[in-house]
């Protein structure tokens, strides 16, 4: 779903066919405002600019944006201004904080992740555990906040998991099967085992997934590589285990929380009666 899709279907859902019967019975048709986005809390920014497009889809024009997305803002910090028809910024109010304040969650927590691995060559990497319909919008959160992207969709690129060694049998012929039915596409596969990372070496792999892993495993498998192919770790990582990861040598460790569990950064609205 693209941006304006997300953005239409957000205020038609607040709407649901009717108009706001609270501003309609207390605001002149007529009556202006400016309001002020402001930061409640610190953190890095995403989604300003999509906060912007759904003012811009009521007819709110006259934006002032006072940061950009990527930015370390904090509390009481001023982060677009909007001038214009207050019936039209009240309607926008909800829609326009719950994708910035969703989108700038994710940022922030993705910098803190990055925070605790830096001075390492480890990246912090997400997951397609997105909200459904909001995955490049998310995805670009991650980045805002410092992180790297994973594959978009299943069509990107090959992530041999589990279930796919089970139903083919094992890691080995797994992998020639996904080789030779896309010869040209990057491959990665999981293991769960250094055993099995010996046995998918001898295919080549450009990158292979070290699921489970303790930090001591996951160095001895940088050992076993010996830069063979990338090396991403996943499952039972923390923030407080993080850097133990980064550590172990390691190319990128996945973090599906930086979307699944961001918890919402708090930006308000204050409006400024004219």
């Amino acid at each position: 779903m693209t941006e304006q899709e997300l953005i239409k279907a957000a205020l038609a859902e607040d709407l649901a066919g009717g108009v706001d019967i609270t501003s309609q019975a207390t605001i002149s048709a007529d009556a202006t405002a400016t309001a002020d986005f402001t930061s409640r809390m610190d953190g890095v920014l995403a989604g300003i600019n999509v906060a912007h497009a759904v003012l811009a889809e009521v007819g709110l024009n006259d934006v002032t944006l006072a940061k950009k997305d990527g930015d370390r803002v904090k509390a009481g910090d001023v982060l677009l201004t909007v001038r214009g028809n207050t019936r039209a910024i009240l309607l926008a109010e909800r829609t326009a904080l719950n994708f910035f304040g969703h989108l700038s969650g994710i940022a922030t927590l993705t910098s803190k992740w990055v925070a605790e691995v830096a001075g390492t060559k480890c990246q912090v990497r997400d997951t397609r555990k997105t909200t459904p319909g909001m995955r490049n919008i998310e995805k670009y959160a991650v980045r805002m906040g410092g992180g790297t992207n994973h594959r978009l969709n299943l069509s990107d690129a090959a992530l041999i998991k589990d279930n796919h060694i089970a139903a083919a049998g094992g890691v080995v012929p797994a992998f020639s099967q996904v080789r030779a039915a896309y010869p040209e596409t990057e491959i990665e596969i999981e293991v769960d085992t250094l055993e099995q990372l010996k046995e998918v070496l001898t295919q080549k792999p450009d990158l292979v997934l070290l699921d489970n892993m303790s930090p001591e495993q996951c160095a001895q498998a940088v050992v076993l590589v010996n830069g063979i192919c990338k090396l991403e770790a996943s499952g039972g990582i923390s923030i407080a285990n993080a850097r133990a990861y980064a550590q172990s040598g390691v190319d990128y460790i996945a973090i599906g929380a930086l979307t699944h569990s961001a918890p919402v950064f708090d930006i308000g609205l204050d409006l400024r009666a004219e």
